[in-house]
């Protein structure tokens, strides 16, 4: 079961070299890395020179935005299974033996998901606990995009990215394109299973500083894109506008102006992207 692993970068160096050492430590060693290179120069090029001897290596270029570069890797993919790592993440050795296994184990299910922590051990972000099928109403806490492998014959129906949600988006909406593709997913009847217990490790990124407030804002404003353009029910979008606007003044009681700062802007991220639905 070969696994073809898209990996759109922009501006690393090191955390490109600790994914491919990942890579190099895998037990399952049937796969192929798509590198997607948005980068004006030509910094990566003894970088994966290195490791092209150990691992099978296509390196290609795209305008930049996350969804443009995936988008430019979707018509020759050659493996059954189609990840989509992050520039700044990496695997433990067995990971992908392990998503084979339960992708071989599980013929019923079009893909299959699981989890984003940190090197130490610390969920990054909210995931749901327990193994099951990834719903409309579920997406949220069972979703990233570089947790899920999804069969290729998924992507060939589904298509593309959408190219104005993602980072480097022409758009304002900077997240939410992995969502948006599972939904439509979803949609076209395909099943997709999460697995809590496969793993993707990411570092941790500072929230509460300015650029993690930005960072936020704009993230949000993607979802707030998606839950619009899939016209979630207003019940769904009060609960997620009123959570974070309920944390935001639970932090201020507290005296914590910068988390309160933080969950103001997820919130108000959310709605702009939301109001801007039409």
């Amino acid at each position: 079961m070969e696994f073809s692993l898209v990996l759109a970068t922009l501006g690393r160096s090191a955390e490109i070299e600790r994914f491919l050492e990942s890579l190099d430590a895998q037990t399952f060693r049937d796969f192929e890395l798509i590198v997607v290179d948005q980068n004006p120069d030509d910094h990566l090029v003894p970088i994966l020179a290195r490791y092209e001897s150990r691992l099978t290596i296509r390196h290609m270029r795209s305008l930049p935005g996350l969804s443009v570069a995936r988008n430019a890797a979707l018509s020759d993919l050659r493996g059954e299974l189609v990840g989509f790592p992050d520039d700044d993440c990496w695997y433990q050795s067995d990971f992908l033996a392990r998503v084979a296994d339960r992708a071989a184990r599980m013929p019923q299910s079009s893909g299959i998901t699981g989890r984003i922590a940190t090197a130490a051990g610390r969920d990054r972000g909210r995931w749901a606990s327990r193994s099951g099928r990834v719903t409309r109403l579920g997406i949220f806490n069972r979703i990233a995009s570089i947790t899920f492998f999804l069969r290729r014959e998924l992507i060939e129906r589904v298509g593309k990215f959408d190219e104005t949600l993602g980072l480097g988006a022409p758009t304002p909406w900077q997240g939410a394109e992995d969502y948006d593709y599972i939904l439509r997913a979803l949609d076209a009847g395909y099943r997709i299973q999460y697995e809590p217990d496969l793993i993707v490790f990411h570092d941790d990124l500072p929230a509460h500083d300015k650029p993690g407030v930005t960072r936020t804002y704009r993230m949000c404003m993607g979802t707030g894109r998606f839950l619009g353009k899939h016209r979630y029910p207003l019940w769904y979008l009060g609960y997620w506008f009123g959570g974070s606007l309920g944390l935001a003044g639970l932090a201020l009681l507290r005296g914590d102006s910068a988390r309160a700062k933080y969950h103001w802007m997820s919130t108000l991220g959310k709605y702009q992207g939301w109001a801007a639905r039409v």
